[in-house]
């Protein structure tokens, strides 16, 4: 038995890239931001690390329709590995997070010392999504 799951708290990189392909099968493309803050020689250090999101189907648009750059994201799903061509025809692998569950949960604050009416009116432009994907993926 084997386990392939991913959990990520993140900010959305940029807006989604929507296709849609034969049948009308959404597919969106995006990047999440996710952060650590930690103290290394009593200054703080914040690491990021940039995951590749895919989402399919009825998430996908979704995600078109609600998704922006800054938002604040919850997401469930599994690692992907695919490889591409680059423009120098060089094989090259990527690692895609693809997407089961999604809760948008605002965007992201403007400073760390912002208002918390503020806070909360940011959450509220976007009101709580939730959507499973229970269809196989066509890979």
């Amino acid at each position: 038995m084997s386990v392939n799951k991913v959990i990520l708290l993140g900010n959305v990189g940029r807006d989604p890239e929507v296709r849609y392909l034969e049948g009308g099968v959404a597919v969106a493309k995006f990047t999440l931001a996710t952060s650590e803050v930690y103290k290394k020689n009593g200054e703080k250090v914040v690491t990021t690390e940039w995951h590749n999101i895919v989402v399919w189907r009825g998430l996908a648009e979704v995600a078109e329709k609600y998704v922006k750059k800054g938002m604040q994201l919850y997401i469930e799903g599994k690692i992907r590995t695919r490889t591409y061509e680059d423009k120098d025809k060089i094989q090259r692998k990527a690692m895609d997070i693809v997407v089961d569950t999604m809760q948008m949960l605002g965007k992201r604050p403007e400073s760390d010392h912002q208002e918390s009416s503020q806070q909360e009116k940011s959450i509220e432009e976007y009101p709580p999504v939730q959507m499973e994907s229970s269809d196989d993926l066509p890979f």
